[in-house]
């Protein structure tokens, strides 16, 4: 179910962002947890650095994608 599915990403910790694609193909990304809020049958969004936002029925998430945090995971390499 997607409300479990969302629950577990906004209260993983360390946070880690994610998209939400819609069956529109429409897709909102989760920067910050506060960004959303889990509703009895649809998921409220407020969209970054504007005053608006979107309610989303769960029927229509398509699917939800961790996104990466911008690092490459990779070190670098020090000059030997």
């Amino acid at each position: 179910m997607a409300s479990d599915d969302l629950r577990t990403l906004l209260t993983s910790d360390p946070f880690v962002p994610f998209r939400v694609r819609l069956t529109s193909g429409d897709h909102y990304d989760i920067r910050d947890p506060l960004e959303a809020a889990l509703m009895k049958s649809r998921l409220f969004i407020a969209l970054q650095g504007s005053d608006k936002s979107v309610y989303v029925p769960y029927l229509h998430i398509a699917a939800l994608e961790t996104l990466g945090n911008g690092r490459s995971g990779r070190r670098p390499r020090s000059g030997r």
